[in-house]
């Protein structure tokens, strides 16, 4: 749709709050609310950035709603956003920054740590100390020997891995261990992450004392720090996460607010194990209208008042579990009414294991600020949005060949691997067009509903102006509106589109671009020295050939399409290459 076409729907709609879509075919691409359904839309003639011209020139048609009052369009907003998931929208975010052990759904189960946990998988969590908690897991492996790898990688074995040799793994997959045995080594795991310390902590003493009467200190200490974390692990909560005989689903909700700023953590619960994990954010200065208002004389700023509206929003469209625990009583008493109404004991535990659970959310809620939140010290540093999804770009080849750029995502601070993307490039030695290629590439992949994943809030590039440059040139061609800086590896530089600028050596919003920088260019490198290793082992095939030689093919004809392609002629002109090497060479290529 052009503006004269906005300008003309605008006109058929009529002056009362509602919700309005923006919709290309089947396909809604925006939802909002607005108090003034013609006067918002009319808006849209003329956008406030290329992001949102482009959602309105996709667009064939708008569609709209009238409710009855504001309130109602916001409930019903989120309510559309939810079920339609429309692109150009933002919508709630799970927060990933808190981990979960799982157990998978499989006759030989594996162990893993994971902010998604698979279905059908028992799960253990969250946990806050990361570190921590991939240490117990390394302790668990050690002591029960449980395996680690994808059911990919398990099936159709004939032989042990590396994990075996190291002592990790007990090699299920090739029948190392007999079934019942490794079935028992689970039952132990498992228990110590239902409370029970003294199955792993007990093992793990016994062989840190018998390497230090070995004199083998340096494993002892290992041991050691090791033990330490596992006798540590369910001081953060754990004791509270599990209790067999509570059969009922149960969702445990605190808020915290900091200004304008309001974030509700949410910890689900079924059968007694914490399942799921979530944490949401919220306008608090709108927070006292978002839920039906708040009792007479409630600040709109308070965690009593958000959890009125988060409630109010988060279960207008979901299932209602048997019991929701606050940290507090919400201020508007109607929305506690009605979830009682609908059969959901409401409570605020005072002592046990729910107030344990309460406690837990809150730190969740909590969990923001400074050297806690490096994502939104991040954010404040450039004047963004709460960069929550950062995509990282590098590029890896060798003197132009083998070209190959890396995608990484980082959500919340953490690596999402599964979102993780590679792509070979066009063979050449200029490392700003090849990451002008790459994230090109990704833009019109974006751009063009081709690529699955959420957009980023963030791109970073590993480099420095010229291939910052390079990247905004792909951005600008292909209209994609993401913000974008760069890192220098040598300065640690960050180079943004409005300078470059020197941050403190311990700032974590520096340490947070850097995990995401040198990830991705670990993970190019990994893909060219693949790809690399393709191109070698044809080269090495041929007789006459060796590495020197191949190495000489590589950097005069750049690729290996190319040595098949040239004549005996050019072939016979690199050294070590005689007549008869030519020959063969074209006849096996």
């Amino acid at each position: 749709m052009d503006a004269d076409a906005v300008r003309e729907r605008a006109r058929d709609l009529p002056t009362e709050p509602g919700v309005y879509q923006f919709r290309a075919g089947e396909t809604t691409l925006y939802v909002g609310k607005a108090l003034d359904l013609r006067d918002r839309v009319r808006s849209y003639a003329d956008p406030r950035s290329g992001r949102i011209r482009g959602m309105v020139e996709r667009a064939d048609r708008i569609e709209f709603a009238v409710t009855d009052t504001e309130t109602q369009a916001l409930l019903l907003e989120a309510n559309l956003i939810k079920r339609l998931r429309p692109r150009y929208n933002v919508r709630l975010k799970d927060d990933k920054s808190y981990p979960l052990v799982a157990f998978s759904d499989h006759e030989v189960p594996r162990i893993e740590v994971t902010r998604d946990p698979e279905a059908g998988a028992v799960a253990y969590g969250p946990f806050t100390d990361v570190g921590r908690v991939e240490t117990v897991v390394k302790a668990v492996r050690e002591v029960y020997g449980l395996r680690g790898c994808s059911d990919h990688k398990y099936e159709g074995r004939d032989r042990p891995c590396l994990d075996y040799e190291m002592g990790i793994c007990s090699a299920p997959c090739t029948g190392e261990i007999s079934p019942a045995d490794y079935a028992e080594d689970v039952a132990a795991a498992r228990r110590f992450f239902e409370g029970e310390t003294g199955v792993l902590a007990d093992p793990l003493r016994r062989r840190m004392e018998a390497a230090a009467e070995a004199n083998e200190f340096e494993r002892a200490a290992n041991l050691r720090d090791r033990l330490e974390a596992v006798e540590a692990f369910h001081g953060e909560g754990g004791e509270a996460v599990s209790d067999r005989s509570d059969d009922r689903t149960v969702d445990v909700l605190a808020a915290a607010v900091e200004g304008d700023a309001a974030r509700v953590a949410r910890l689900h619960s079924e059968r007694g194990q914490l399942v799921d994990r979530s944490r949401h954010r919220l306008d608090a200065a709108a927070v006292g209208d978002a839920g039906g208002g708040t009792e007479d004389g409630a600040d709109a700023n308070t965690p009593a008042a958000v959890l009125a509206a988060f409630l109010a929003q988060y279960y207008a469209e979901r299932e209602f579990p048997d019991a929701v625990l606050l940290a507090e009583r919400p201020a508007d008493r109607d929305v506690v009414d009605w979830l009682e109404g609908e059969g959901v004991a409401v409570r605020v535990p005072g002592a046990g294991r729910e107030a344990k659970l309460v406690e837990l959310a809150l730190k969740n809620a909590r969990k923001r600020g400074g050297r806690d939140d490096p994502v939104g010290a991040l954010g404040e540093r450039l004047g963004i949005a709460r960069p929550e999804r950062i995509e990282g770009f590098d590029v890896s080849h060798a003197q132009g060949t083998a070209v190959v750029g890396s995608d990484v995502c980082f959500v919340d601070g953490s690596a999402e691997t599964a979102d993780y993307r590679r792509k070979k490039l066009t063979d050449r030695n200029d490392d700003y067009a090849n990451m002008r290629e790459l994230v090109r590439w990704r833009a019109e992949r974006a751009v063009e509903d081709r690529d699955d994943r959420p957009d980023p809030d963030l791109l970073l590039i590993d480099g420095g102006e010229g291939q910052l440059g390079a990247a905004r040139d792909a951005l600008a061609e292909t209209g994609w509106d993401a913000p974008v800086v760069a890192l220098a590896k040598s300065e640690e530089l960050v180079v943004t589109p409005t300078g470059t600028q020197r941050w403190p050596d311990d700032a974590p919003e520096l340490h947070l671009l850097q995990r995401v920088r040198d990830e991705a260019h670990r993970f190019a490198v990994s893909y060219h020295q693949t790809v690399r290793d393709e191109v070698a082992t044809v080269l090495d095939d041929v007789p006459g050939v060796g590495p020197e030689t191949r190495r000489r093919l590589l950097r005069r004809f750049g690729s290996v399409e190319n040595v098949r392609d040239a004549s005996r002629a050019d072939l016979t002109d690199v050294d070590g290459v005689g007549d008869a090497t030519a020959d063969t060479i074209r006849e096996r290529l």
